[in-house]
């Protein structure tokens, strides 16, 4: 399949944005919900472990963010290569 070089790199980067935002829901939901509980666990906000609160509700809401962010990035970058929605 021969795609211009524009379209390429578009997506290249997109899958580039998709690998930075997976990595990020990793971290913060196998990392810190998993591994780092138990240390976490000794830091308390609003009467609850922090630990417990990543692995229940944490992940979720960085999840969440992260899908806002990239809709942010790919409506940037659908204007840079012009494929946005008129």
């Amino acid at each position: 399949m021969n795609m211009p070089k524009n379209l390429k790199d578009y997506w290249r980067r997109n899958l580039r944005y998709l690998a930075i935002l997976l990595s990020i829901w990793f971290v913060v939901s196998y990392g810190f919900g998993i591994l780092l509980v138990d240390q976490l666990n000794n830091i308390q906000i609003g009467g609850f472990k922090l630990g417990f609160w990543f692995a229940q509700q944490g992940s979720i809401y960085v999840f969440l963010i992260l899908i806002f962010v990239y809709v942010r990035w790919m409506n940037r970058l659908d204007k840079e290569y012009n494929v946005d929605e008129k």
